[in-house]
């Protein structure tokens, strides 16, 4: 496969922009929240930024693909296909904590080649390219370099919350926390772009959907580090939606033996 167009990559850096002037006016203000059919809440910065993107990307990229959390799939079946979640991580951004991100994705043939957590509120932003290095924008600065560590048990765990994993994967999960030196709960993306930092170690989840990990593929792996799903198989359109995320790829055969 060859190199991501620069202008996809202009395109996505574009939708990311425009998300976050969308977000940022709404964040820890009086929204209104409608409940969704899974019991997440929703908000008009989570409809109203995936309108604002997808309608830029029909007009700047139309033979495009687009599958967006809100608003479902349209071209699907197109050699190139936009993920986004607009919000991921909505219950902090309702309850005002700035551990959320917009995930804009860009698949290839159902791979994932280009991903971007922005944060807009912090304006921090990770954009990944396919066999490029991450780039990392931030008033705080900061390297995107995932950090050796070999061993569990010298490694930082990190999971958005222990109640969403399903009856089954619980138990596995558990086998893997406690072999951590040391668990954090919360983040949402967040807590991936922490692995591509080298503040975090390894991530572990399941029940995940295409828009809530296409992004962080290209990103955590242009960093160094690694994601598959639990049995160390490559994650594209039609995977289960297990995930494993580890800086050091030298941690994985431990962890995929801890979560079988």
């Amino acid at each position: 496969m060859g190199a991501v167009p620069a202008a996809y990559l202009a395109a996505a850096e574009q939708a990311a922009a425009i998300s976050g002037a969308v977000i940022r006016p709404l964040f820890r203000s009086a929204l209104l929240v409608e409940a969704k059919g899974d019991a997440s809440p929703v908000t008009a910065a989570d409809k109203g930024a995936e309108r604002a993107i997808r309608e830029f990307l029909a007009k700047t990229l139309p033979q495009h693909g687009i599958w967006g959390e809100e608003y479902g799939p349209e071209r699907v079946d197109a050699e190139w296909v936009w993920v986004l979640d607009p919000i991921d991580g909505t219950r902090a951004f309702v309850t005002g904590r700035p551990l959320f991100g917009t995930l804009i994705a860009l698949l290839h043939k159902g791979v994932p080649v280009l991903g971007i957590i922005d944060q807009p509120v912090t304006r921090e932003r990770w954009t990944g390219v396919s066999g490029e290095a991450t780039r990392f924008v931030s008033p705080m600065g900061g390297q995107p370099r995932c950090r050796p560590c070999a061993r569990l048990a010298e490694a930082e765990l990190s999971c958005t919350a222990p109640d969403l994993f399903a009856e089954g994967d619980r138990p596995r999960f558990d086998r893997l926390r406690r072999a951590a030196r040391r668990v954090t709960w919360g983040g949402d993306c967040y807590g991936y772009g922490l692995i591509a930092l080298g503040l975090v170690d390894i991530i572990a989840e399941s029940g995940l959907k295409p828009w809530d990990w296409a992004a962080l593929v290209p990103v955590i792996e242009g960093a160094g580090g690694r994601v598959t799903d639990w049995t160390g198989a490559p994650l594209q359109l039609g995977a289960a939606g297990d995930v494993l995320a580890v800086g050091d790829p030298a941690l994985q055969a431990e962890a995929i033996a801890l979560l079988r």
